[in-house]
């Protein structure tokens, strides 16, 4: 799902909690399982990093690399009963974003524009999210990004994978200091998504990719209705 269209972890979190893995810690153990696969994302769109308009890409790595650390300290002292409450409307959030962000943001940048204060201050906001959750965190970026330049979506993808990267990248470390990572179901899922990985681009250069989109934001959704009703049925 990472390599064709986003949104792994509507896999990888729901696999963990299935097999007995606490909410917060399956949270944690799947960002470090799925962590290899953004840097080699990364790397491979490295040609095209630059600044996003006036806002310089440094800019942009500091306020995202210090709201990670926010949000991941934010979900550390997250109570396991809070959070099962809370991450369904973060998985709503996300399949909005699967669905409708790129959309949105070009539906926005035809009615209003931001400058580039205002585009930090979404930033750092959307590394806290992505420290603490981080489903559809770059789509989101794009969105808001949108409203700053007339560029087009996919010249944002090399920034959209190193700042998504960067959110995670000090979450990660957190996350190990903290011993909050489940390691042997954090090792069998970073070989599996690395095979997994591989395998959606050969499917990417193949399958339609209305097919892909459309396949998965009904998987999100499907997700996001069970984990509703797994946080509220018993209220």
């Amino acid at each position: 799902m990472n390599a064709l269209a986003g949104g792994g972890s509507f896999v990888t979190l729901p696999a963990l909690i299935a097999v007995g893995v606490p909410s917060v810690i399956a949270n944690t153990t799947s960002t470090v399982a799925l962590y290899p696969g953004q840097l080699t994302s990364s790397w491979a769109y490295r040609d095209g990093l630059g600044p996003i308009e006036s806002v310089p890409l440094r800019s942009l790595l500091i306020v995202t690399f210090v709201g990670g650390a926010l949000g991941a300290a934010l979900l550390l002292r997250t109570p396991i009963s809070t959070f099962d409450v809370v991450l369904p409307w973060l998985m709503a959030i996300a399949t909005v974003a699967l669905a409708w962000g790129s959309r949105l943001g070009e539906m926005l940048r035809r009615r209003r524009r931001i400058g580039p204060p205002a585009v930090l201050g979404v930033q750092f906001c959307l590394g806290i999210y992505g420290g603490y959750f981080g489903g559809g965190v770059g789509i989101m970026m794009m969105a808001v990004w949108s409203l700053l330049s007339d560029r087009t979506l996919k010249s944002f993808n090399a920034p959209r994978t190193l700042l998504v990267a960067a959110a995670n990248t000090i979450a990660v470390l957190i996350f190990i200091a903290a011993r909050a990572v489940h390691w042997p179901e954090a090792l069998v899922m970073l070989a599996t998504a690395m095979l997994g990985a591989y395998c959606g681009s050969i499917i990417g250069r193949r399958a339609p990719a209305g097919v892909i989109r459309v396949v998965t934001v009904w998987f999100s959704i499907g997700i996001t209705l069970a984990f509703f009703v797994r946080a509220y049925l018993k209220y």
